[in-house]
């Protein structure tokens, strides 16, 4: 005889049933299956990744290394070390792990009740909504101006009782732009935690690594993925006083720098002038896709202090000239369904010239009528 099983209650908390999940860009597998060229014919301008790739010494290193069999480092001595030394900083300052995402999560974890409120300048990185809704934490979006800066005077008059996190990425993603340090400075007087995402610092000529040994409410995010051509091996740090990083140690998983992604780290620290050239070659051609780029009639270029240029698509439909790229030309550049500011935006990561070359003759066949 059998029995019917019990309908299964609800179990799912509500917070983590309503979040949007994050929407990343397409996989070379499926780029090369919508447009049928094989994948090292296409271009892929979608996720800011470095298309010349990482230091030469850092595969020379991992193919000497014979000890994966054992567990990394869980206190990251020699990768704090080298990371410290490269951010100007006490290695007490630096903790690093699977990319900054990771401290994204871990900081709503330790600075979140339900209820409490994050300011979150927007549009800006689709992660802070989700880490912080994880949380139960309440999203307070601060509208960006028409050039997409930060209207520091909205964000102040945002700041509540509850709030606790303020995050401001700069360069912006997807938008490319750097939030001046007097802004930063201001927002640190509310006395919040103020997280500075510095995905893209290597890109332009700001950073506020070396302030967080000034304020302690000051939080500042690197990653490896973009600069040094490291986005596969998932590493990133996050650097702050002594006071807000033991809280991190504390819930981070005991393992969370993998033994690939510490050597990637320092190999790459040890080879800076390789990197760096390539850091100074993507900033070359971004002036020149973005003059290239501003040829076109149906295209607004924003500045950019990024690896990659934001375009508005003023004539026609910035979904559609994405599809047609992918489709009959195998180039992928990244478009978002929201929010409604930037759906007729394209994000576009700068790579090599010959990159730019075929984009800009695929966009003139592609042009909206």
């Amino acid at each position: 005889m059998s029995v019917k099983p019990r309908a299964t209650p609800q179990l799912v908390r509500p917070v983590i049933a309503d979040i949007q999940p994050y929407v990343p860009a397409e996989t070379e597998e499926v780029l090369a299956q919508r447009s049928g060229l094989p994948v090292e014919r296409l271009v892929k301008l979608d996720a800011n990744e470095n298309l010349y790739g990482p230091s030469p010494r850092v595969r020379a290193a991992l193919g000497a290394y014979d000890r994966h069999q054992i567990y990394p480092d869980p206190e990251q001595v020699a990768t704090r070390e080298a990371a410290a030394a490269y951010y100007g900083v006490p290695a007490e300052n630096v903790l690093l792990g699977a990319g900054s995402d990771e401290y994204i999560h871990l900081l709503t974890m330790v600075y979140l009740d339900p209820g409490d409120e994050v300011i979150d300048f927007s549009p800006s990185f689709a992660m802070y909504p989700i880490y912080s809704g994880l949380m139960g934490g309440r999203m307070v979006y601060v509208p960006r101006n028409e050039q997409f800066a930060i209207d520091v005077d909205a964000g102040l008059r945002a700041v509540t009782d509850r709030t606790k996190l303020i995050f401001v990425a700069t360069p912006n993603n997807p938008t490319a732009t750097a939030t001046p340090r007097a802004a930063i400075e201001r927002l640190l007087e509310t006395g919040r935690i103020v997280v500075v995402d510095e995905a893209y610092a290597e890109f332009t000529n700001q950073t506020m690594v070396r302030d967080v040994l000034e304020h302690e409410n000051l939080i500042v995010l690197r990653t490896f993925s973009k600069w040094a051509g490291l986005a596969g091996f998932r590493a990133g740090a996050v650097v702050a006083q002594e006071s807000v990083l033991q809280h991190l140690w504390k819930i981070k998983s005991p393992f969370n720098l993998s033994v690939p992604a510490g050597i990637a780290v320092r190999e790459s620290l040890k080879d800076l002038d390789y990197v760096q050239d390539c850091v100074r070659r993507i900033v070359a051609e971004r002036a020149r896709m973005a003059a290239a780029l501003a040829e076109l009639d149906w295209l607004r270029v924003y500045p950019s202090e990024g690896n990659f240029l934001y375009v508005e698509v003023t004539r026609g439909s910035a979904r559609d000239v994405r599809e047609r790229l992918v489709v009959e030309h195998g180039i992928s550049v990244r478009h978002f369904g929201g929010p409604p500011r930037i759906v007729q935006g394209l994000r576009i990561t700068v790579g090599k010239p010959e990159h730019t070359d075929l984009l800009v003759s695929a966009l003139r066949a592609v042009a909206p009528a």
